[in-house]
């Protein structure tokens, strides 16, 4: 069977998890926590989180140019890898 998740969303996942719990991050937070000097990576990344349901993003009320990123609940999360297991079977 393949991956639900592949493995470098998952560890990126939990390292921020760790470090913002439920709250709200930017970009170079991001950037920064994973030690990640790519920053196509960390789009690429965030743009994988938003498409399965694991993150929310907003504009940042101080800088409509940036956005501002949050994780959401691991219960969502899981619900979001159920529907796939389910859907693939």
């Amino acid at each position: 069977m393949s991956e639900i998740v592949p493995k470098w969303i998952m560890r990126r996942y939990l390292i921020l998890r760790n470090e913002f719990g439920e709250k709200e991050f930017s970009f170079e937070e991001c950037k920064n926590s994973l030690d990640e000097g790519d920053a196509r990576i960390i789009s690429i990344f965030l743009s994988d989180l938003k498409k399965n349901g694991w993150l929310t993003v907003k504009i940042d009320p101080n800088d409509s140019r940036k956005r501002l990123y949050q994780l959401r609940g691991l219960d969502t999360v899981f619900n979001e890898i159920t529907k796939k297991i389910v859907r693939k079977h």
